[in-house]
């Protein structure tokens, strides 16, 4: 029998470390694949953006290639000139390579002088500032490189800004001999500065489409993998949580077996000695048992009496218990302020007795007739209520009045006001509304305390000393607020107290209405008063229920909570 001590559980196990580059290969081909189209996107651009400008490239290049002054174009000249200077043996060669370069010259400049007599005509027509034809691997009969045959503009280049509308083209027309090379260039301005300037605006807008798509797509591919890492880093902890936990709960069975074992072994034991004492008195034992006999007997009478008297008293208890609960809860509450006001009293050695006295007074008097109220209110059928005409803006005014000095003095916090001048006429039981609106001032209150211890504890865990020290501060220098709302909405009063309290969660706001329910239930709010007993906004519920009003309830853990009521006005 096993009856060793089992190792504690480390509750502060350390989670495992998550490396994301576990997941780089597997994000690599996507990686890769997103490269590869944003490139695809960004060329595509680029080239629709430079489509003009090839266009006009392409342009010259035809001109250039396929212009014929006479018969021939510019390239065939260049070739026979190439073919002159490579055959060293047909007669009258230097005449005919003479004149095959003058034959270029001119065929150079009749095919610039149309630009140049109508470039203020047609704007379309290239400006031509120079046009030559370089050689390499080509010398002439004495063996030197063949000299270049170049055309220049007389009209000079632009300068400053404009210089940068110059293109050059290089054209080098097929000369079908290896090593010889004939390059023509032409330095050119093809466009007016408004179609350049166009230029420049559509390659900007291309720009900023191309930054317009691939920047947000990009931004929005780094989310979503930061996203899918994040998810995948939350389920290998939450595995690892699950993992931990199955292993405490096998930690705490197997304890639990083991003390079990050992509570079976004294047992076997105790019967070992109970064996041993009835075999030496069998004969007292058998009167003994006849006397437990009857005595169970008269037992099991009693018990079921018993049964029967409690039965019928937890009955009448709880009935007893809702009635007394419902009226103590607003006793409690009405008492607040005379006890404090009392107490103050009893601690002032002098000062204005005689007005706080005269105060207690009246506020004694004020909690004798609201305590007839209440007490004329549980005693009649809330079906059956005493309907008036209340106004609900100056309920609130009356509200707030009667609990900002308490609220300030005695709970550290603001009650305050926000109430239109006027009158909002509804129809109801005055009573009714005035515990209904007072509930919900002191759940607001109870939220707001709640928050401050929340504030305090969470400052004395705190490890550094220097932080612990600055919250406990903020803590301390917290203050509650309520605020009482009113307002028209069509035909219905709009009445709202909202609190920065403690805020309830999604559970405690269903359940919030029920009779008994609480929260705050065995644990004191503040020095010198009880926990609720859960009946104050059920209460609130079965008047509005009463009342053709309708409640709603936001709220939030460390958000506060907001109660909106909704009753109709009475009809002009």
């Amino acid at each position: 029998m096993s009856t060793g001590a089992i190792p504690p559980y480390p509750e502060s196990a350390d989670a495992p470390r998550f490396s994301p580059w576990r997941y780089a290969g597997r994000l690599a081909p996507l990686a890769v694949l997103w490269a590869v189209l944003v490139g695809l996107l960004a060329w595509l651009l680029a080239t629709r953006a430079n489509w003009n400008e090839e266009s006009d490239r392409a342009d010259v290049r035809e001109w250039v290639d396929n212009t014929r002054v006479f018969r021939k174009t510019l390239a065939e000249l260049v070739k026979e000139y190439v073919d002159l200077l490579h055959s060293p043996d047909l007669p009258n060669r230097a005449d005919r390579v003479h004149d095959k370069r003058a034959e270029i010259r001119q065929h150079l400049e009749a095919m610039v002088e149309p630009t140049r007599m109508y470039t203020a005509q047609l704007p379309l027509f290239p400006n031509v500032y120079a046009l030559e034809v370089e050689f390499a691997g080509v010398s002439d009969a004495d063996g030197a490189p063949a000299e270049a045959l170049t055309w220049t503009s007389p009209k000079p280049r632009p300068g400053g800004s404009a210089k940068a509308q110059l293109r050059t083209l290089e054209v080098e027309p097929p000369l079908d001999r290896p090593g010889a090379r004939a390059t023509v260039r032409c330095v050119y301005q093809l466009h007016s500065f408004n179609r350049m300037q166009q230029q420049q605006d559509e390659f900007r807008h291309w720009q900023t489409i191309a930054a317009g798509v691939i920047v947000p797509t990009t931004l929005l591919a780094v989310f979503l993998v930061v996203r899918a890492v994040r998810r995948e880093q939350a389920r290998e902890l939450e595995k690892w949580r699950v993992a931990a936990e199955a292993e405490h709960r096998e930690r705490e069975l197997l304890a639990a077996q083991v003390e079990r074992e050992l509570i079976e072994r004294n047992l076997l034991e105790v019967r070992v000695r109970q064996q041993e004492l009835e075999r030496a008195s069998e004969e007292l034992g058998r009167k003994l048992l006849e006397q437990e006999l009857n005595a169970a007997q008269h037992k099991t009478r009693a018990a079921e009496a018993e049964r029967e008297a409690l039965e019928m008293k937890s009955q009448l208890y709880a009935s007893i218990g809702i009635m007394a609960g419902s009226y103590a809860h607003n006793i409690k509450n009405l008492l607040v302020r005379p006890n404090d006001l009392i107490a103050r009293c009893m601690e002032a050695a002098d000062g204005p007795q005689h007005e706080m006295l005269d105060e207690v007074k009246s506020t004694l008097g004020t909690v004798t007739e609201r305590l007839q109220q209440i007490l004329r209110t549980v005693r009649r059928d809330p079906a059956n209520a005493e309907v008036t005409q209340v106004d609900a803006f100056s309920l609130f005014r009356d509200t707030q009045r009667t609990w900002a000095e308490m609220g300030r003095d005695k709970w550290k916090l603001t009650v305050a006001a926000d109430v239109p001048p006027g009158s909002a006429l509804v129809t109801g039981d005055l009573s009714h509304l005035q515990q209904a609106v007072e509930n919900l001032v002191f759940n607001a209150r109870d939220a707001t305390f709640e928050m401050r211890n929340y504030l305090r504890d969470e400052a004395k865990r705190e490890t550094d000393p220097a932080a612990r020290r600055q919250k406990l501060m903020a803590a301390a220098g917290w203050k509650g607020e309520v605020h009482l709302t009113a307002r028209r909405d069509g035909g219905h009063a709009v009445l709202e107290v909202r609190d920065n309290g403690i805020g309830m969660t999604d559970e405690v706001r269903r359940n919030c209405l029920k009779t008994h329910f609480s929260t705050k239930r065995d644990n004191a709010l503040y020095e010198g008063y009880s926990a609720g007993m859960g009946l104050g906004l059920s209460f609130v519920a079965m008047v509005l229920e009463h009342h053709g009003g309708d409640l709603e309830i936001e709220s939030a853990p460390l958000r506060g909570t907001t109660f909106r009521v909704r009753f109709p006005l009475v009809a002009e």
